[in-house]
């Protein structure tokens, strides 16, 4: 894939040309302390989210003291997904960027070097956080016997450093950590925790509304983990094949082994020594579920489950909702438990 640096220059030059001539919401006040007018007078904090965890973590946290916008629309993939001039404007005009970090999000470190918006506020949710390293394709080694997190990560260093340390050289490249925090209910509490404080600093007038909030949001979210930690731990087998490496924080918490098909990225096509690889290993393990999530195509999935005489079920890596999941209302919660009830399913089969 070509490098992105011309696109994204390209995007921060056209949506500094829509700010200036007031193309869609209105040019920002360019006094020193922007936000702080902002926060000071009625108007709610403008909130933008990179995607869906984010929005839902920052929307449970602010309340109706933000506006709280979602970047990737509804039923997108996130690996992939670039700000269009609307969205940099957008950024531009904001007083807070939420985004996940750890590499997911290949597009912020230039956006953020190329805004000139000294108001905005840019909060990296997973900062501070235990990561784990990245899982490329091409490193898949299924022979484990023991079930002591995920199959291709040991736990790293604490968190990361500053956010330009993230580079992405190629399509796919989520840097040196899996970006998947939120898989982990201990890792979303973490990263609400994160919310919370920039929240604060921002509007230290709306503090305790903002501690209260996160508390509340918290303990169902440690009411989640204490539900993850007593079904899992007596399960049959604690290996479980996934798409793509997406649960290895789960894995690595509930003391289970992920199996991914392929890397980080869900449309990373697996070489078809890993497809024989996972195929040999399902086999071995009697494994009869295979699992694919939402937003990608299950084929992959779906291939391995019929060369193994097992079938295919979800398991939600939560990156986005569909246009079903929001017909249903369902939120983080929601899937968080679902995903639970499929993997107690199956690891006990």
């Amino acid at each position: 894939m070509n490098k992105r640096t011309p696109f994204l220059s390209a995007l921060i030059v056209s949506s500094m040309i829509l700010v200036l001539a007031g193309c869609g919401s209105p040019a920002k006040n360019d006094s020193a302390e922007p936000a702080a007018a902002t926060v000071a007078g009625k108007d709610k904090l403008k909130i933008e989210t990179s995607f869906y965890p984010m929005y839902e973590f920052t929307r449970q946290v602010a309340g109706d003291l933000a506006d709280v916008h979602l970047l990737v629309p509804a039923g997108t993939e996130p690996h992939d997904w670039e700000p269009t001039p609307k969205d940099m404007a957008a950024i531009e005009q904001a007083d807070m960027l939420v985004y996940n970090g750890a590499g997911l999000e290949s597009w912020v470190d230039q956006v953020l070097s190329g805004s000139d918006s000294k108001g905005m506020t840019a909060v990296e949710a997973s900062k501070g956080l235990e990561l784990i390293p990245g899982t490329e394709e091409e490193d898949h080694d299924h022979d484990h016997d023991a079930a002591d997190g995920d199959a291709h990560a040991t736990e790293a260093e604490t968190g990361h450093e500053e956010e330009p340390a993230h580079e992405h050289e190629h399509e796919h490249d989520h840097g040196a950590f899996d970006p998947h925090v939120w898989l982990s209910p201990k890792l979303a509490i973490g990263e609400v925790r994160t919310i919370e404080a920039a929240l604060s600093a921002k509007a230290p007038e709306h503090k305790a509304q903002f501690e209260k909030n996160a508390a509340a949001y918290i303990a169902k979210l440690q009411q989640l983990d204490e539900q993850y930690t007593k079904e899992l731990s007596g399960t049959k087998r604690k290996d479980f094949i996934t798409q793509h490496a997406a649960f290895g924080y789960l894995a690595h918490t509930y003391g289970l082994t992920q199996v991914p098909i392929a890397g980080l990225s869900p449309e990373q096509e697996p070489s078809a020594q890993a497809m024989a690889e996972v195929v040999k290993f399902a086999k071995a393990h009697q494994v009869k579920t295979i699992f694919f999530e939402t937003l990608v195509s299950s084929s992959v999935a779906d291939t391995i489950a019929k060369e193994v005489g097992a079938k295919s079920a979800v398991l939600n890596p939560i990156e986005g909702l569909t246009a079903e999941d929001e017909a249903n209302n369902l939120d983080y919660l929601k899937i968080m438990q679902a995903n639970l009830t499929a993997l107690v399913k199956a690891l006990n089969e």
